[in-house]
């Protein structure tokens, strides 16, 4: 068996497609409206000629057609809220975020933690959070604790 030299090699049969040429007669098969059927959007060519989900072929679009309401404040902080019942469960001592964190209470410490004053406390807790609720910090000082914010 002779080797094989770089001149003798062939792709396999059947990986190599012919390029698809259109627009180069009747006889090809794909001449005059070249497989793109007949008159429409879909038809032309250019650049920007893309047909978006979003289209819907001259209509108003949606985004257009319902009214605006309301008003987002950017500059709204959003707090994470824990009613007093759930201090109940804190060991004896300083609750911080961290504390609330490792017990489950809150999700995440990059938020800011607010005290809502809803349940009872018995224990008495020093307290920190980043903003307390008027009926919250009345309670903890009545159970003997702090409110500090942070």
């Amino acid at each position: 068996m002779t080797p094989l030299e770089i001149s003798e090699l062939k792709p396999v049969p059947g990986s190599k497609k012919k390029r698809k040429r259109v627009g180069r007669g009747p006889g090809s098969g794909l001449g005059k409206t070249s497989g793109r059927g007949h008159k429409g959007q879909k038809s032309r060519s250019g650049s920007g000629r893309t047909i978006h989900g979003w289209s819907e072929g001259g209509q108003m679009p949606l985004l257009r057609r319902v009214p605006k309401r309301g008003f987002k404040n950017k500059f709204r902080t959003e707090y994470q809220a824990v009613n007093l019942a759930r201090l109940t469960r804190c060991p004896a001592g300083e609750v911080t975020p961290d504390t609330l964190k490792e017990l489950g209470i809150i999700k995440s410490t990059r938020l800011p933690v607010k005290i809502l004053g809803v349940g009872e406390l018995e224990a008495a807790l020093k307290v920190k959070a980043s903003a307390f609720s008027k009926s919250a910090r009345e309670k903890i000082e009545a159970a003997g604790g702090k409110a500090e914010v942070i």
